[in-house]
């Protein structure tokens, strides 16, 4: 009897797998654009029932202000301090974007061969990877390219710049190219003088047969379903809602007259809509759609239990500085959620991210204010999937497990970010302080002509609107000393206002 037992339990023991891991990254979704987070005009169902089935993230922080530094944060575990990638960069290589994109002419600066990534140490356990979406961290041939940083499978846009266009011409499968039924033209393109921009045949030509967002969904259900029978990690970093705004007529067809519009021609960026805000609101509704089908496909495979979702977003939305680029009416929307600015900024409205995790059975529903950042999620994912010594030695980020399992907070002290675009900033978040500094280098932003030094209490103050630096020395002592420990010098991305 007793060795039937043992035979019983060595046999579960067997049987047991590790959980999947499906981590969907939005791209320039503001926080408020979900109908979780108090979206009023977008329909979101599938991610509100993630997060009411889930844990939601209430002080989650991506890895910085713009794509490629935040993604960077995100696949190494590094936060903007110490990570490689610290902002936006063409390769050296790369010979500027042409207008309608050539493999050969594209990708961001890359990361080095020895940096280890999510997908790596997911590899290393024994999962099977695949990665689906915008990648930005290395051009094709280059050390950072998706299939040398760990996936078995890639499948979509390798630059950013590519993109942009939502029709593209071609994509990429693996380490080769495909050819697409669009027709080419270039994503910053607008409305010619004899187009009447009153008229919607006018926009007609800015769209294609083959709708990219669709097509990198379909390749990442087939992963899911070709690799039912083993652990798999699946990254899906979607092109939605970054510019430029296109979507298929029958997406847009959901909002049509739901909202007073005015038809945008294009010349403040990207392409003309003729229906801007009803065009926004398909966008998401539409990921919404496909991550809906990624739930009822791992629900039909028998997988509910064994399947991690996580839903976050690379950075804020186009509110404040970036209000009406390509046609986008954030505020209408009120897409940073009320929080202050949006991308390309270190103010909450740029860097406060969704964040949802949804693990049925295994993590209860719920809501947790634990403070947690892109740099977190390689060890917590890790963790939660039971691999021994997760953690890459020397990387920032913390588990936060714990809190998941409905535990204590986790023992973050601090969150740091910096970033050397748009005028240059540091910010640190320490509890409910957050130590900010802009104008440091200048940059993007040539009209900060000064450094600005704030301190914000964002238990009281959420929307950053009272500066009470001179109120708290201690505090501002303290958090100055944190934001120069953990600034490293960059040869590659050098930041003078904090380089030593």
């Amino acid at each position: 009897m007793k060795s039937l037992l043992v035979l019983l339990l060595l046999t579960a023991a067997a049987l047991a797998r590790q959980p999947n891991v499906i981590l969907i990254l939005a791209d320039d979704l503001g926080r408020g654009d979900l109908g979780c987070y108090g979206q009023k005009h977008i329909r979101t169902p599938n991610l509100d029932r993630m997060a009411a089935e889930g844990m939601k993230l209430m002080d989650h922080y991506s890895g910085n202000a713009v794509c490629a530094p935040s993604r960077c944060v995100l696949m190494t575990g590094y936060h903007p301090g110490h990570a490689f990638i610290r902002d936006n960069r063409q390769a050296d290589n790369a010979k500027g974007l042409p207008k309608m994109g050539k493999p050969e002419h594209e990708g961001q600066f890359p990361i080095p061969d020895a940096t280890v990534t999510m997908p790596e140490a997911f590899k290393a356990a024994g999962y099977v990877t695949g990665g689906f979406g915008k990648w930005g961290l290395g051009g094709p041939g280059s050390t950072g390219e998706p299939l040398k940083q760990g996936f078995d499978r890639w499948f979509g846009y390798n630059c950013q710049g590519v993109a942009h266009n939502f029709y593209p011409t071609y994509l990429w499968d693996n380490d080769k190219t495909i050819d697409l039924k669009n027709p080419p033209f270039p994503s910053n393109d607008k409305l010619k003088p004899d187009e009447d921009p009153t008229k919607p045949e006018s926009y007609q030509r800015f769209q294609g047969t083959e709708y990219s967002a669709d097509l990198i969904s379909d390749q990442a259900l087939k992963f899911a379903r070709d690799h039912k029978d083993r652990p798999f990690f699946l990254y899906w970093p979607t092109t939605v809602p970054h510019l430029a705004m296109q979507v298929p007529d029958d997406s847009v067809a959901e909002y049509d007259g739901q909202f007073e519009e005015t038809p945008y021609p294009g010349g403040k960026g990207y392409l003309p809509h003729f229906k801007p805000r009803a065009g926004y609101a398909a966008m998401i509704t539409r990921m919404d759609r496909e991550i809906g089908k990624m739930m009822a496909l791992i629900s039909e495979l028998g997988l509910d239990d064994d399947t991690i979702f996580v839903f976050i977003s690379d950075n804020g939305s186009l509110n404040g500085t970036h209000q009406g680029l390509g046609g986008v009416d954030a505020a209408f929307f009120n897409s940073s959620s009320g929080f202050r600015d949006g991308k390309g900024t270190l103010y909450e409205g740029g860097i406060r991210s969704p964040g949802i995790l949804r693990w049925k059975g295994k993590v209860k529903p719920g809501i947790s204010k634990a403070i947690t950042g892109f740099e977190d999620w390689m060890p917590t994912l890790l963790d939660l999937c039971g691999v021994k010594d997760p953690t890459p030695v020397g990387i920032d980020g913390a588990s936060f497990a714990n809190v998941l399992r409905g535990e204590s907070q986790n023992g973050r002290e601090f969150l740091y970010r910096e970033f050397t675009g748009y005028g240059g900033q540091q910010c640190v978040r320490l509890g409910k302080w957050k130590y900010l500094r802009t104008g440091l280098s200048g940059g993007k932003a040539k009209k900060a002509a000064k450094t600005s030094e704030e301190l914000y209490d964002l238990e009281n103050d959420p929307a950053e609107t009272t500066n009470v630096i001179e109120n708290h020395p201690e505090v501002v002592a303290h958090m100055k000393a944190i934001a120069a420990r953990e600034h490293q010098n960059s040869a590659d991305f050098k930041f003078p206002a904090l380089d030593q």
